[in-house]
């Protein structure tokens, strides 16, 4: 007997299910946008996020050196890949560039609640616009997505942010600080006690007064009040970006699930604009859901052109836990539209009428082992079929074949070589 590994999971029919359903909604959200699908390695060089992140990130991947030699890491996260796509072609490429995908991915951490091992994620990433309309719309995508799956604003938020607020808020304190610690710390404010957030920021290097002073500022959420106490261009060109967002998200029909949360931060370096995370709005589900925001200097720092970009990631697994609080899961049962039933030797006209059916996009099961008339109709009821066709040997010496509902129980004959005919769907009621 095999064991399942640690932080790895298996997707059973009835577990599928849902799931499918939510990545459909989700992409295609993005497709009504103009996204276009990208596929991606499982596989990249280690170095790709040595460079990025320091030597250190190794022991949080699943790395390993392959056969060849080479010193390889199965794909934590997307962004490090599309950038690297980008910088490959991107000249050629049209822009602004719009893409999305979903796969899976690896980290060597801990599982806990929504968090495993191996999980999926729908990236959705525009590259060459900065205008605040690319932000906005990679917010609406997903509002639309979270919509399209029953959600509503009371079920969940956007909490929206802007990191040069607060690397310029920062910036206005007379101080030494490293902004990079400090928003890192900000990003665990709602995770840890709230003295132990005050000494990340001392540490980062603010005065206990200066800590209390920003934190006070942040958590007011005043835009006006955070420009005329910074007093800096910095600040108050971030404060009418976040605005803009939010103007262009209203124009979307998406501004009403957005919040501003100015301790929102994200904790990844590579974010230079607006940030958000979307959150289960009840408190029920205590973390984030998921989040984005944008990265204008990725693209340069891999070795291309200077090139704008934001983007967003839903984790299946989150995603999963808010619509299950909202008691909106998708049920995704597969069910069969019809059921073809051979009695005796009927396996070309059974084969012929199956066939006509699946042309005409029904979902159709048939006998593949032999079977008995009982068990054939205990199977049909099992997967749910809601018509079953009964194509026997007596029945077709008469030229026909048996339609039964299995609803009502309700049975007729039909024409053989009229069945199904001109009709898509065939059901009882066609016959009667």
């Amino acid at each position: 007997m095999y064991d399942r590994l640690k932080g790895f999971r298996d997707f059973y029919p009835e577990e599928m299910g849902p799931r499918r359903v939510a990545i459909d909604a989700l992409e295609g959200a993005a497709r009504q946008y103009g996204f276009r699908e990208i596929g991606t390695p499982a596989l990249e060089g280690q170095q790709m996020y040595v460079d990025k992140s320091g030597e250190g990130i190794v022991e949080e991947l699943y790395a390993f050196t392959d056969q060849g030699g080479r010193d390889v890491a199965l794909t934590p996260e997307l962004t490090p890949t599309v950038a690297r796509m980008v910088v490959a072609k991107q000249q050629a490429l049209q822009k602004p560039i719009k893409w999305f995908s979903t796969r899976p991915f690896w980290r060597y951490e801990e599982p806990q609640q929504g968090r495993f091992r191996e999980f999926y994620q729908t990236n959705v990433d525009i590259f060459g616009s900065s205008d605040p309309r690319a932000d906005a719309e990679v917010l609406a995508v997903v509002a639309d997505g979270l919509t399209d799956l029953g959600l509503t604003s009371e079920d969940f938020e956007f909490r929206v942010s802007h990191r040069d607020i607060l690397g310029g808020l920062l910036e206005s304190f007379d101080a030494d600080v490293d902004t990079e610690e400090a928003i890192r710390t900000v990003d665990k404010r709602e995770k840890v006690e709230f003295a132990e957030y005050v000494d990340g920021l001392e540490a980062a290097g603010l005065t206990r007064s200066q800590a209390e002073r920003f934190d006070d500022l942040l958590a007011g959420d005043d835009l006006d009040a955070l420009v005329e106490f910074a007093g800096t261009e910095r600040v108050d060109d971030a404060v009418q970006n976040l605005r803009d967002v939010l103007e262009a998200a209203e124009h979307l029909g998406v501004r009403e699930y957005c919040d501003v949360s100015l301790t929102t931060a994200r904790g990844l370096d590579y974010y230079t604009g607006v940030v958000f995370e979307c959150f289960d709005a009840t408190g029920e589900v205590g973390r984030s859901v998921f989040g984005g925001g944008r990265y204008d200097d990725l693209i340069e720092s891999f070795g291309g052109q200077p090139t704008p970009a934001v983007g967003v990631a839903p984790g299946h697994a989150t995603l999963g836990l808010l619509l299950e609080n909202a008691g909106v899961l998708p049920e995704g049962e597969f069910t069969a539209d019809y059921y073809v039933l051979q009695v005796g030797d009927t396996e070309a006209e059974a084969a012929r009428v199956a066939g006509d059916l699946r042309d005409r996009g029904n979902a159709v099961e048939t006998d593949v082992t032999g079977r008995s008339f009982g068990a054939q109709m205990n199977y049909a009821d099992g997967i749910g079929a809601e018509t079953v066709v009964i194509v026997g040997e007596q029945d077709l010496a008469n030229g026909e074949v048996t339609v039964k509902d299995m609803e009502s129980g309700d049975q007729v004959t039909a024409p053989f070589e009229e069945f199904p005919g001109e009709l898509d769907a065939p059901t009882v009621n066609d016959f009667e």
